[in-house]
């Protein structure tokens, strides 16, 4: 029997994102989707793409939770509680794409997003930060997931086995990560207007990005004590892709191939992540529509300093692709169920 799943926020970017993997999905049924902005409107009348391939109409949230076993919301922050609380009292896989499930510590989500604060802390609880990579176990049977975030995931898969080993310092991490538009949401914005950004390329949210706390929240978890960051963010004038280029301090005699012996270590038998061989660089053209990470280890011996280029899809690996691997591994399915893509080759 087919797994009933739903999406609330279908048509954003992420929303529909997640539609075009769950189509393929051997195990899952699209049972419902919502959308605020599109209610009663045939999703194919808002993405022509999906002419008589989902021709669905867009219902309201409740709707889709009591018509699904499994409940994705790609939503912006704050919104997701509500969503969460009924899919727990029904027992239904609640896998949220936004930031309120991310954040173990209340403080930080309240000083990075806003002033929000969590309604229900029982609720949060329950929930798991699901980087399937470094938190798999976690995820195993859980009920409420908080995906990650695109750079955190980028930045979590490289650092993660280097600070849990002792490779690098802590205290030196400095992260310049670029992302495509589409990393901005759906919604309008000055930003992402096309003559704004088409030809152009800068930082922005210089040190104060709100996926910061997210970052530090993984690499204090494998450094077994506080790290703080330096994270500069830039928007790169394309549709998807994050590279995020990485630079620590060597812990020790370090080496490029003392570094890419932890990652292929740590990393042997994933599906997902590629330690590239030494002397290749990680490329977003490599990862494209696919749930692949790329990491590709360099070392500057005149510092003694790490170089780390992790890159992604952030539409796949960092949201809906991740998700679908979290709904995989929550309910003991094949965890490439859906997600077997080839990126293309030009």
């Amino acid at each position: 029997m087919a797994i009933k799943v739903g999406v609330v926020g279908a048509t954003g970017y992420a929303g529909v994102e997640l539609l075009r993997i769950l189509l393929g999905h051997p195990a899952a049924e699209i049972a419902a989707i919502s959308s605020v902005s599109y209610t009663g409107k045939a999703v194919s009348e808002v993405y022509p793409s999906l002419q008589q391939i989902c021709d669905k109409t867009l219902v309201d949230e409740q709707a889709v939770v009591d018509a699904c076993d499994v409940v994705f919301a790609s939503l912006p922050h704050g919104l997701s509680e509500n969503i969460a609380e009924k899919c727990d009292q029904k027992g239904a896989l609640f896998i949220d794409l936004g930031a309120d499930f991310r954040l173990y510590n209340e403080a930080d989500y309240t000083e990075w997003y806003g002033g929000l604060t969590y309604r229900d802390t029982a609720l949060h609880q329950k929930a798991v930060y699901a980087l399937p990579e470094l938190f798999r176990e976690q995820i195993k049977g859980k009920k409420i997931l908080g995906n990650p975030g695109c750079y955190p995931t980028s930045i979590g898969l490289a650092l993660f086995p280097l600070l849990q080993s002792g490779a690098v310092d802590p205290d030196s991490i400095v992260i310049d990560a670029k992302s495509g538009v589409t990393g901005a949401g759906r919604g309008l914005s000055l930003t992402a207007h096309y003559p704004e950004c088409n030809e152009a390329f800068s930082p922005y949210k210089v040190a104060m990005h709100r996926h910061t706390p997210e970052i530090e929240q993984t690499l204090s978890i494998a450094a077994g004590r506080a790290v703080r960051v330096t994270f500069v963010p830039h928007l790169l004038p394309v549709n998807r892709g994050i590279v995020s280029t990485i630079y620590a301090a060597g812990c020790g005699k370090q080496s490029a191939e003392s570094v890419h012996k932890i990652l292929t270590g740590a990393y042997a038998g994933e599906k997902f992540v590629r330690v590239l061989p030494l002397g290749t660089v990680a490329n977003l053209k490599n990862v494209k529509y696919s749930n692949y990470c790329d990491l590709s280890v360099h070392f500057d011996g005149r510092t003694g300093r790490v170089i780390l280029v992790s890159a992604i899809d952030n539409m796949v690996k960092g949201a809906a692709g991740q998700a679908v691997q979290n709904m995989n591994i929550a309910l003991g399915l094949p965890e490439d169920s859906g997600l077997q893509f080839v990126p293309p080759a030009i």
